[in-house]
């Protein structure tokens, strides 16, 4: 595997954990992980709004980084090799 697989499974694997956090960080409707998470990170009284669309924005990115970077691994990736 070369220098651009190693840097494409690391950019992958940052990016696949960063999309489950910040899923889980979006605000649900009381109750569950969402809630436990995202209740302590923002008052609903005050700027909810501005934090739901940056998180929003951010969720978007890093998915997209997600799909980008696991679309050129399948095109990069050495053929015939399991490791």
């Amino acid at each position: 595997m070369g220098a651009l697989n190693i840097v494409l499974v690391v950019i992958w694997a940052v990016s696949a954990v960063a999309s489950i956090l910040l899923i889980l960080m979006h605000s649900g409707k009381g109750t569950g992980v969402s809630d436990m998470i995202a209740s302590s990170m923002y008052n609903s009284n005050a700027g909810s709004g501005v934090w739901e669309k940056n998180l929003d924005r951010l969720t978007v990115i890093s998915t997209c980084v997600f799909i980008v970077t696991l679309f050129v691994f399948m095109l990069t990736f050495p053929q015939g090799t399991l490791a």
